[in-house]
């Protein structure tokens, strides 16, 4: 499995993570099917935002209902890991929903995408997509 992204896309990730460290960012990555188009940051409202990553709810209910107004489509999530690997954590596979949608892992300069599935995450491609 793949997904499409923009080298701008990539980018802004790794400039997310940079701002955000020694905390985790997190935010909503916007697009079509198999391709991230777009992200929006959120703030990080977890207690403990330097281990840990919870999306601000009101960021999440806006993206669904702009969507929902002809919007671009909320294709998954993503948030860094300051210390460690673009790998999921015990903690990722355990607040996981498996609904399918992706999930893009900052670590370092190092981004990895996931697919959240029921019997765990599952490692996707990256293909370059024209920006």
């Amino acid at each position: 499995m793949h997904i499409e992204v923009t080298r701008d896309v990539i980018e802004a990730l790794r400039a997310e993570a940079r701002a955000a460290h020694p905390r985790e960012c997190c935010g909503i990555m916007l697009g079509t099917a198999e391709r991230v188009d777009a992200l929006a940051p959120a703030a990080n409202v977890h207690p403990a935002p330097d281990r840990h990553f919870e999306i601000d709810p009101q960021a999440l209910i806006d993206a669904h209902r702009a969507a929902r107004k002809g919007g671009p489509e909320v294709i998954g999530y993503y948030h860094s890991h300051p210390v460690g690997e673009a790998v999921p954590s015990s903690t990722d596979r355990a607040m996981a929903s498996g609904d399918g949608r992706i999930w893009a892992i900052i670590a370092g300069e190092d981004v990895k995408f996931w697919r959240d599935m029921p019997d765990g995450f599952e490692v996707l491609s990256c293909q370059f997509a024209e920006d």
